[in-house]
């Protein structure tokens, strides 16, 4: 996500995820993932801010202009500016995801009208039945009308649908359409598809456009303009959304993102193909196959190196000191661990570390093994690192919080109708009791700050590092009968022990530092030692841990004193 809506990470096959239930399986909050911003917007203001990414713009670098924004945004909250800017830089940006898409586009080009009509239908139907507010059908067309007009301004979608129209013969089209939207009166579902019949045959008419494109075009806007993380999947992408949930995907076993125009490596998985060639963290991808990733987008990078299992990709790589080199690397069937890092970091205190990636189906199953692993070593306190955690699974969550809490509420859900109203309670039996400190910041998100969130609340740990991202909603992954694709709806929003909603704000730490500058990662992803200057953040979590061991002893020896002058009395 998301990480967070505006934050980052390519794990091929990509982490594309927002927020999720299964209908009659887990819930879910899994985060949207694009591209990273390309600039700071700490100390600026919004004409400035603006101007730098109008020049992303400029560029096409649409993910990382939508994710600047969405930083802006953070800084300066309902800026009517940025918010214009963030809306275009997001039309945009989805729409090349799209076009880069392998299975949208056979779709645009083999799917019958009629199909692409049940499609639609069928995604209004999800919507009326299972979103989280009422729906706005007038508003929900005046924003498909606003994409299919981005779409027809921008290069990729007009090269591909109308390369030999003239572009004034295009703008009568769309000025022609907006006074028809601008004019009608849509109060259901019904008349919304009756709209979008009516404009698919228009666009027919006065530019030659396949009926198809555009119904495929409202039927992807329909989500778009709900909220940041409801979205239509394509064929693949819902591929994707399981093989996230699953913990598996076949490609190279690295964590990419956008960065000055090449792929710049965040984390090569243990035993992965990637690590087996050489592959590190640090490293850039300049080419694919031959390709310059300069000339790409991500999304196209991206599905370069994805690939059926057991084949081949060439790879230009470069090194931090800018030094190159090219190597060969066989796809493979990718087990992507979700906690990793585990160690003893201050033997003399017996202060435990872990890294929570994110919350899918076999992190349960990793945090037991770990959490044992770390009692027999000696743990006698435990710091849970969920930075750059985009979220995952709520169910999972749910489970994580419940090892370390002894009873009442973890989270509550509450949506629309009574079937999305949830309390979720903690267990006595299986707790773990010893000193905790959590890590969050400002890309933990959703499921993460779920965990943060209960372990507030309850008093049950510190929180330490920077505010969370600030995304509490629920989404459900829906299938659909057509195109063998689905839809991700936001159904629920989410609610901490003490019935508070960090939505758009975020868990505040209980001890809020700031991080100068990124941790230091080896080939394998994991924070360098303790001595590593950079890690501020990691430096106190220590040693707030040293102190809750110290105090925890303290008490321990108060105790048996009392008891032994108890005894003599």
């Amino acid at each position: 996500m998301h990480r967070r809506a505006s934050a980052a990470l390519f794990a091929l096959a990509l982490w594309l995820l927002s927020g999720l239930s299964l209908p009659g399986a887990a819930q879910a909050e899994i985060s949207i993932v694009t591209p990273p911003a390309a600039a700071d917007t700490a100390s600026a203001d919004p004409v400035r801010l603006i101007e730098r990414g109008q020049s992303l713009e400029g560029e096409r670098r649409w993910g990382e202009a939508l994710t600047f924004y969405e930083d802006a945004l953070r800084k300066f909250p309902h800026d009517p500016a940025i918010e214009r800017r963030l809306s275009l830089a997001r039309a945009h940006y989805e729409l090349s995801r799209r076009y880069s898409d392998p299975s949208y586009k056979k779709a645009i080009t083999t799917m019958p009208e009629r199909e692409a009509l049940d499609l639609y239908s069928e995604v209004l139907l999800k919507i009326q039945s299972h979103y989280v507010e009422t729906p706005n059908w007038k508003q929900l067309i005046d924003d498909s009308t606003q994409g299919y007009d981005v779409a027809l301004t921008d290069p990729i979608f007009v090269e591909h649908n109308l390369p030999r129209v003239p572009q004034a013969q295009i703008d009568r089209f769309r000025r022609e359409l907006n006074d028809y939207v601008a004019s009608w009166q849509i109060t259901s579902r019904h008349q919304a598809r009756d709209a979008v019949v009516y404009i698919a045959r228009l666009g027919r008419e006065r530019l030659g456009l396949n009926n198809t494109v555009t119904i495929l075009e409202y039927t992807c806007g329909a989500t778009t303009g709900l909220d940041a993380y409801s979205t239509f999947l394509t064929a693949d992408q819902l591929n994707e959304v399981y093989s996230q949930i699953e913990g598996n995907f076949v490609g190279l076993g690295v964590e990419l993102k956008a960065s000055d125009r090449a792929l710049l490596i965040l984390k090569v998985i243990t035993g992965s193909p990637a690590e087996k060639a050489g592959i590190h963290a640090g490293d850039r991808i300049v080419t694919v196959d031959g390709q310059s990733t300069s000339t790409l987008t991500t999304d196209q990078a991206a599905n370069l190196l994805q690939g059926k299992e057991g084949t081949f990709v060439l790879v230009t790589l470069q090194a931090p000191d800018s030094t190159t080199r090219q190597l060969r690397v066989r796809r493979e069937q990718i087990e992507a661990p979700s906690v990793d890092g585990g160690r003893i970091i201050d033997p003399s205190t017996g202060v435990a570390y872990l890294r929570l990636h994110q919350f899918q189906k076999t992190t349960v199953r990793e945090l037991d093994a770990e959490l044992w692993r770390l009692h027999r070593l000696g743990m006698k306190s435990l710091i849970l690192d969920l930075r750059n955690n985009p979220g995952g699974l709520l169910a999972v969550s749910v489970e994580v919080v419940d090892k370390f809490i002894e009873g009442g509420v973890i989270v509550s859900t509450r949506g629309r109708g009574p079937q999305e109203d949830y309390k979720y309670t903690a267990h006595a039996e299986g707790t773990w009791r010893m000193p905790l400190v959590v890590m969050i910041d400002g890309d933990s998100a959703s499921a993460s700050e779920i965990v943060a969130g209960a372990i507030r609340d309850h008093h049950r740990g510190v929180i330490v590092g920077t505010t969370s991202y600030g995304k509490w909603s629920v989404q459900g992954i829906f299938p659909l009968n057509q195109a063998n694709a689905g839809l991700r709806l936001t159904t629920a929003k989410f609610y901490s022990p003490l019935n508070h909603s960090y939505s758009g704000i975020g868990v505040k730490p209980d001890v809020e530092i700031q991080q100068a500058a990124k941790p230091v990662v080896d080939a394998q992803g994991q924070v360098t030692s303790l001595e590593n200057p950079s890690d501020a953040q990691l430096e106190a979590a220590v040693q707030l841990a040293r102190d809750q061991v110290a105090k925890r002893q303290e008490q321990a020896i108060n105790g048996a004193r009392q008891s032994a002058a108890a005894g003599i009395r």
